[in-house]
């Protein structure tokens, strides 16, 4: 018998929850931040995929919690403890925040990789959340997947293969 596990996919600048068996994925992190937070005595995992460190830049109107790193991770933390996760249990392990170009200008604005990375620590040590494990940095593209089983995560860079963190 053949044993198809449900892959939840998460896009750009979205967030998604997987529960019991199954995987969570985002593919297209280069400067983006996969944050998956975990519960694994409820067996209960989220992702965000984060673009942008601070929801403070977001233009007046609607805004995308997801997009940012600090509303993105707040609104995955209360998901998750609305679905029987408990704040001291969460972990995290993370991936992304490339620097994708060579930039001549040394402007703070355009390293937005190491910003997002920076932003997500920063919330996570807020929140007392460990970071378990992280792959970031670097110039090259990623896809992670997190399987909720194991809570492994499976990283999968451009040009260099997979990597279980």
């Amino acid at each position: 018998m053949i044993d198809l596990q449900t892959v939840v996919k998460v896009g750009i600048a979205d967030m998604n929850i997987v529960k019991g068996h199954g995987s969570i994925r985002t593919s297209g992190l280069g400067s983006c931040v996969g944050v998956v937070l975990y519960d694994e005595y409820v067996k209960l995992a989220g992702m965000v995929h984060v673009m942008l460190p601070s929801s403070g830049i977001a233009k007046e109107g609607s805004v995308n919690p997801a997009k940012y790193a600090d509303s993105g991770i707040d609104e995955l933390i209360c998901q998750l403890m609305g679905l029987g996760a408990r704040l001291n249990r969460l972990k995290c392990k993370m991936a992304g925040g490339a620097q994708m170009f060579q930039l001549s200008s040394k402007s703070e604005l355009m390293r937005i990789g190491p910003r997002n990375v920076e932003a997500v620590k920063e919330r996570l040590l807020s929140n007392h959340i460990p970071i378990i494990g992280e792959d970031v940095g670097g110039n090259k593209g990623r896809t992670i997947e997190f399987f909720v089983s194991d809570c492994t995560l499976q990283v999968r860079t451009v040009n260099e293969g997979t990597k279980t963190i």
